[in-house]
């Protein structure tokens, strides 16, 4: 089940746990839970003075298992075998569970610990999603501190029954006493925010009393952690106001060309450009979406951004790198099927459509690539290019055309996602060359069809393009005095990593070289 070198990291780790636990398998004859045994009595001959394993569970999910301390009523228990993505998950369960102290903030962990109420939670995973560890060691987590919280993690790859019955078509999906609660990728606080109503009150006042920065930079993805780290480096006051640290590249899966990097995965980058980013102390405040910004000549002398939860920030100099998004197809059914059958990452969603057929719209590098993914999974794939000729590199497409489970449309239109009500069951396009329309069954779609950028709050603010980027000069500068923009979400060609962390370098000086320039108090 673990290689030799895996156990004996695994043995590392867990020596520190310091407080005895169990584990307590429900199990059947089937092959996955024989494989959950091995897993759980590996874990158990580990760290045998700490941890206990019974097999006598009666739990009605086979194979599943929980962790539990003796005498207390915290209850975390994974369904089906947490491996892939979600072994880290697991290993930081156990320690959590055996006493280890999370690195997570004192005031989030009294947030936890002072929910009151009965919170019931599954969270269906699947092993090659990228986006569900977050939430999946969020909830976890809340498990272990909180006896009020209890969390099922469930692999939907082992329980595709269940996950046929609650139609769940997109990963990492989160009920709360049976309700939906909300899907894809969610961090520890933004679930406490959720569940604690007064927080976004508290957290408003708390930022509107920060003291006013030399640099605030709107957006955490690559280009605004270039951008901090430059004007941090200059001694000046420096703060990231972001929606979500890291941006786009949290939802990317492999990274193999920032040059000195041979290869990384998304989460992984994200995670170091924070760690660089809070190396520098600069404040970031996360979870906070921009929805306004006031010139300097409206405010006292300082550019003013204000957020959607209440609160405001001021600052002398503002850097938006405020990033993009995925864009959408804008057909009848798209937003009425988003997550029961259009899906956006073909990592993480694919697995739920082992077996059936599926489409991709678009025939750049990412649809062709997600095609290429997508045609080990599932039954068959379909892609669909409105284009004459798929625009993808020629080894992408060479490699696709050899796919017997594939099939290619160009020159083709989506018009409409079709479905029951609940959930998709096709797609209609149109034949650009003839105009005529062709019905195909589909169980799911993924749309791939390239980037928006997140400006529709600046319109009427500062100069766009007619497609809605920030339109900058050679030092970043925009059309308004004391304000730069980097990165995915100016006019800047050629939407890199990292293009955009250079942008964000350059709009830093900028605004350094800005600030120098500004008359004495």
């Amino acid at each position: 089940m673990l290689d030799q070198d895996l156990q004996t990291q695994l043995g590392a780790y867990l020596q520190r746990v310091v407080q005895p636990f169990e584990l307590v398998a429900s199990l059947d004859d089937s092959e996955t839970s024989r494989d959950t045994l091995k897993l759980l009595q590996t874990i158990q001959s580990l760290r045998s003075d700490m941890i206990s394993l019974r097999t006598d569970g009666t739990d009605a999910r086979k194979p599943s298992f929980c962790l539990q301390r003796p005498g207390t009523s915290h209850s975390l228990r994974f369904a089906g075998l947490p491996l892939g993505h979600e072994f880290t998950s697991l290993v930081l369960a156990l320690l959590w569970t055996g006493g280890h102290p999370p690195k997570v903030e004192a005031e989030v962990i009294e947030s936890i610990c002072a929910l009151d109420g009965d919170f019931n939670f599954e969270v269906f995973m699947s092993l090659t999603c990228h986006n569900c560890p977050d939430v999946v060691q969020a909830l976890s987590l809340m498990a272990v501190l909180n006896p009020k919280v209890k969390t099922v993690v469930i692999e939907g790859g082992a329980f595709q029954t269940e996950v046929n019955q609650r139609e769940i078509m997109a990963v990492p999906m989160v009920f709360l006493n049976g309700e939906l609660f909300g899907s894809g990728r969610m961090l520890l606080e933004e679930i406490i925010a959720k569940l604690d109503t007064g927080a976004a009150k508290r957290e408003a006042a708390k930022l509107s009393a920060e003291a006013p920065f030399d640099v605030l930079i709107v957006g955490g993805g690559p280009a605004g952690a270039a951008a901090a780290v430059y004007a941090a480096r200059k001694g000046i006051r420096t703060g990231v106001v972001a929606e979500r640290f890291g941006g786009q590249v949290n939802d990317t899966l492999g990274i193999e060309n920032y040059v000195s990097v041979l290869e990384t995965d998304g989460p992984k980058f994200a995670a170091a450009l924070e760690a660089h980013v809070r190396a520098y102390d600069v404040p970031i405040m996360n979870l906070q979406r921009v929805e306004k910004l006031l010139p300097a000549s409206q405010t006292d002398g300082l550019i003013e951004v204000q957020l959607a939860q209440g609160g405001s920030l001021k600052s002398k100099t503002v850097i938006l790198s405020t990033g993009a998004r995925w864009r959408n197809v804008n057909v009848p059914g798209e937003a009425e099927y988003k997550t029961k059958g259009v899906a956006y990452c073909p990592h993480c969603d694919g697995p739920l459509f082992k077996g059936k057929r599926v489409g991709v719209i678009g025939g750049g590098n990412s649809g062709v690539e997600a095609a290429i993914d997508l045609a080990g999974v599932v039954a068959h794939v379909t892609l669909i290019e409105f284009d004459t000729q798929l625009r993808a590199d020629a080894v992408l497409v060479n490699k696709l055309k050899s796919l017997p489970n594939v099939a290619i449309h160009l020159n083709a239109q989506t018009t409409e996602i079709t479905g029951d009500g609940q959930k998709m069951n096709g797609l209609t396009f149109k034949d650009r060359a003839t105009g005529e329309l062709h019905h195909l069954d589909m169980a799911g779609v993924f749309v791939q069809i390239g980037l928006v950028p997140n400006t529709e709050w600046l319109k009427g603010t500062l100069e766009l393009s007619n497609r809605g980027e920030i339109v900058v000069d050679a030092k970043g500068a925009t059309s308004l005095p004391g304000v730069f923009a980097a990165g995915d979400a100016t006019t800047v060609p050629f939407k890199q990593i990292i293009i955009a962390t250079g942008d964000g370098a350059k709009a830093a000086l900028g605004a350094f070289d800005y600030l120098m320039r500004l008359p004495a108090a």
